[in-house]
């Protein structure tokens, strides 16, 4: 398979402001968000629920309908498509929003895996493919089962790792610049303590499947182990056998020894960062690194536009781009009079600008233009 650069543009060509990162605190501040929905919504206190649950489709579902109610104030959304790259996530966020807001629909998984023949799956209402191009097959295939996309239609379409940086394609720039993340961050805490090759061992250990007990599975958690390991106050070796032995078998119980541990902490820098994640952890908060994410925010922000020269394929290899089959795709649900909007897992530090980086410039990711790479058409 071969790629083409097919020109630049923005997500925001595509969804305008209509997006909402981790906070579910919508881009267009026309919309309301999960701080002014939660007691309407019926929920016990405020909090930030994850993509998967039942609460974050609940808020979704208030978001979209306002959204579709600004620009088609009679229409009432009754269908759902949704557009994303993994099985557990999208697949999962798309049921329970197709539950909770009654609408019924058909999602679409895809990846580009050109380590085998091209395949299409059907699991119920889930079109699962191997290639990216195989969503014009995925629009045929909704239109044969008598699907109407019309003003009364949301096309839910995730953003990483789908819209930017398609999974199989393009994914792994977006997975690089969180790592120069978290090395930037953690090498600007240390100074001259740093060491690089422990760093990307303790890294590279703990960012596997079989450790997602112990870190849930966060990268703000990841990160902040990766600081007092660099620290000095554990060790690498034997850290993993606590965790596996089941001495060590959640991040609630590491930060909470950590703190007990707080005097061991030889630099004030160092205690200071760690009170301040202590204290967001305590209260909930999902994101509490906040110096990492920041700085997540620069190392991607950085890798969008364009790439002077480059081939599709160096392109694909240094720069987040856009994915044109689902710009195509969106373009034509659009035009058929449905509402587009972006749903993003990545945190809001890691999505917007600081108010310093905005009054230089920079903007919230979807505002950034970038390569649009799609696969190369005979």
């Amino acid at each position: 398979m071969s790629y083409e650069i097919k020109g630049i543009s923005a997500l925001s060509d595509i969804f305008g402001d209509f997006v909402v990162y981790r906070n579910l605190a919508p881009a267009d501040p026309r919309l309301p968000g999960i701080q002014a929905l939660w007691r309407e919504l019926g929920w016990h206190d405020y909090h930030v629920p994850r993509k998967t649950d039942m609460e974050y489709a609940q808020a979704l579902a208030r978001i979209l309908q306002a959204a579709r109610t600004l620009d088609a104030p009679q229409a009432r959304l009754e269908r759902l498509l949704y557009i994303g790259d993994t099985r557990l996530l999208d697949g999962t966020a798309f049921r329970n929003l197709s539950a909770t807001a009654a609408l019924p629909g058909y999602a679409f998984i895809g990846r580009d895996d050109l380590s085998r023949p091209e395949e299409i799956t059907l699991e119920g209402n889930w079109f699962l493919a191997n290639r990216w191009h195989a969503l014009i097959e995925f629009l045929r295939f909704v239109e044969k089962q008598g699907f109407t996309v019309d003003e009364r239609t949301v096309v839910v379409i995730d953003m990483d790792k789908t819209c930017i940086g398609a999974r199989g394609r393009n994914d792994k720039v977006i997975d690089a610049a969180r790592v120069e993340g978290v090395h930037r961050t953690i090498a600007g805490l240390l100074g001259e303590r740093f060491d690089e090759v422990a760093f990307e061992r303790a890294y590279n250990e703990l960012n596997q499947p079989p450790y997602h007990p112990f870190t849930a599975d966060n990268q703000d958690y990841l990160a902040y182990i990766c600081l007092m390991l660099g620290a000095g106050l554990y060790e690498l070796g034997g850290l993993v056998a606590a965790v596996k032995d089941g001495q060590m078998s959640t991040f609630a119980q590491f930060i909470a020894d950590v703190n007990r541990r707080r005097a061991e902490i030889a630099e004030p820098g160092l205690r200071a960062v760690h009170d301040e994640i202590w204290a967001a952890v305590q209260a909930g908060d999902p994101t509490p690194f906040k110096a990492f994410r920041y700085n997540e925010y620069l190392t991607t922000a950085c890798r969008f536009g364009e790439l002077s020269g480059a081939t599709a394929a160096e392109a694909l290899a240094a720069r987040i781009v856009i994915t044109d089959e689902v710009r195509r795709v969106a373009d034509t649900l659009r035009a058929r009079g449905a509402l587009l909007f972006a749903v993003s897992d990545k945190p809001d530090e890691a999505s917007l600008p600081q108010p310093a980086g905005a009054a230089e410039g920079w903007e919230a990711l979807h505002r950034l233009r970038t390569l649009v790479i799609g696969e190369t058409r005979g």
